[in-house]
């Protein structure tokens, strides 16, 4: 399906896990996150310790149909930990819309330089991130179980740069 993005983006909270749980099982059906890894990622993602960002993307009826989650590890670095798009949102800019929220709160956490690691056969994702002005830098052997798949570590240096041209671009 092409199209424009119709869900509106807002913050992750605990009542989502479960549909995002869903979703991440239809996506990745092989290395999908669990109940527990989400809890701990919303737990560090709130108050003024805060150090993540997660977002989910909702439609109109308000069914849950992306997500996506950014850690800030320093204030030199942040690494992209999800970005989840249903199958039939696909080619309507959800991605890029999650992924410009993720780099806002990069630039808002102060970091240069935000990381992220892709699956080597994902190229939909590789190319995404490329036109966020993401360049490989390495690949982790067998990052990726089961099935031993090599990740494509990216890194975007002066995320504010990108979010602005994204902004300008539309």
């Amino acid at each position: 399906m092409t199209g424009t993005a119709t869900a509106v983006l807002r913050e992750m909270r605990w009542w989502d896990i479960d549909p995002v749980l869903t979703l991440e099982r239809e996506l990745f059906p092989e290395d999908a996150w669990s109940r527990g890894m989400f809890w701990s990622e919303l737990a560090h993602a709130r108050g003024p310790g805060a150090t993540r960002r997660y977002v989910v993307a909702e439609e109109p009826g308000g069914r849950i149909v992306g997500y996506a989650g950014l850690v800030a590890s320093s204030s030199e670095q942040a690494d992209v930990q999800t970005i989840a798009v249903a199958r039939d949102q696909w080619g309507t800019g959800l991605g890029s819309l999650l992924l410009t929220e993720l780099l806002r709160a990069a630039t808002a956490f102060e970091c240069a330089e935000v990381l992220l690691e892709c699956r080597v056969d994902n190229v939909r994702a590789q190319k995404l991130y490329e036109r966020f002005g993401f360049r490989p830098v390495g690949v982790r052997r067998g990052y990726y179980q089961p099935g031993n798949v090599d990740a494509l570590v990216m890194r975007l240096t002066d995320p504010s740069t990108s979010v602005q041209g994204t902004e300008n671009n539309g």
